[in-house]
């Protein structure tokens, strides 16, 4: 089971850190409406990972090329959308610009449809989680338990260290403040062409070579 449990922390940390649109997104929360109201974004894992794992096992290690080119289109468009919003932020900046009105549901939300229509967690369940869960499983329910609460505990405590030091970062004055809600917001749209690139201009260029 210890093998299980230490594999399991070893990709939920390497999930929680490594630079992608969800991880641009919980930083662009916490600078933002600070850590209060964006740290239950951290748990958007537990909320879209369910659908992602059950379409992986079940679906989508036979997914056509044209349901991923769907996807990462989707994603692209939507990447775009929350960029914009954080672009709006860095360009209506104020010193103090945290929002009373703004609903930590929605943000938690936001957040899961960040990871529902970003193709990398539907790859990683796929090629690496996917198989060894279903080899935890079989050899015992303990093991495929230690993976999912050592990968699911480590990223959420890796996701809310993220919203931490973005929400200490932002503390650190306004002018730092906005230029790091200037980076999310670039970040974002990075992310947001780069998923565009792969799902339809990628595709076509391949094709016609």
């Amino acid at each position: 089971m210890l093998i299980y449990l230490i594999q399991g922390v070893t990709f939920g940390f390497a999930a929680a850190v490594q630079p992608g649109p969800y991880q641009t997104y919980l930083m662009s929360q916490a600078l933002n409406y600070g850590w209060r109201r964006a740290l239950p974004a951290a748990l958007a894992p537990m909320i879209s990972d369910g659908p992602i794992i059950l379409l992986t096992l079940l679906v989508l290690s036979q997914m056509p090329l044209w349901l991923e080119q769907v996807l990462q289109t989707a994603g692209g468009f939507f990447l775009f959308y929350l960029a914009y919003g954080t672009f709006k932020a860095w360009r209506e900046f104020k010193a103090v610009n945290i929002d009373p009105a703004h609903s930590t549901t929605i943000g938690v939300l936001k957040a899961a449809m960040v990871n529902v229509l970003n193709p990398n967690p539907y790859l990683s369940w796929m090629l690496v989680l996917g198989p060894l869960l279903v080899k935890g499983w079989r050899e015992s329910s303990g093991h495929g338990i230690a993976l999912m609460l050592g990968f699911y505990g480590t990223m959420i405590f890796g996701s809310a260290g993220i919203i931490l030091l973005s929400a200490a970062a932002r503390n650190l004055g306004p002018h730092l403040n906005r230029g790091l809600l200037g980076v999310s917001a670039l970040g974002l749209a990075l992310f947001g062409l780069f998923q565009l690139w792969q799902g339809t201009i990628a595709r076509w260029w391949v094709g016609s070579v």
